[in-house]
């Protein structure tokens, strides 16, 4: 049993280790006053971009791990996309962990 708690932890230290993945939790209710602009085009069913054309993905209950590595991306560039690097380099790592706790928490209606 002992061992069992010894390889528990060492997978979570490891997990937390990796980039992206964070102990932390954001504030749904900060999250939801921090969402505004991302609500503009990710809360709209059916949305697309006009050029060039793509499916804009809703966010509501995506899992926050994710939101937070997809924003952190865009900061740093590795992923692009210039409204969103524009926008996420406005945001700090609280706020990313916010705005991803209120989307998450949306899709399981716990932020509506």
């Amino acid at each position: 049993m002992n061992s069992m708690r010894w390889m528990a932890a060492g997978a979570a230290a490891l997990l937390l280790a990796l980039p992206g993945v964070s102990a932390a939790q954001g504030n749904i209710e900060a999250g939801r006053a921090k969402a505004y602009t991302c609500l503009g085009c990710h809360a709209v069913e059916g949305y697309r971009n006009a050029y060039p054309s793509y499916r804009v993905p809703r966010l509501g209950g995506q899992h926050q791990e994710y939101l937070v590595s997809a924003l952190q991306a865009y900061k740093n560039g590795d992923r692009q996309h210039a409204t969103m690097q524009a926008l996420a380099a406005t945001l700090s790592e609280q706020d990313m962990l916010d705005i991803a706790a209120y989307f998450e928490a949306e899709g399981r209606g716990g932020a509506e």
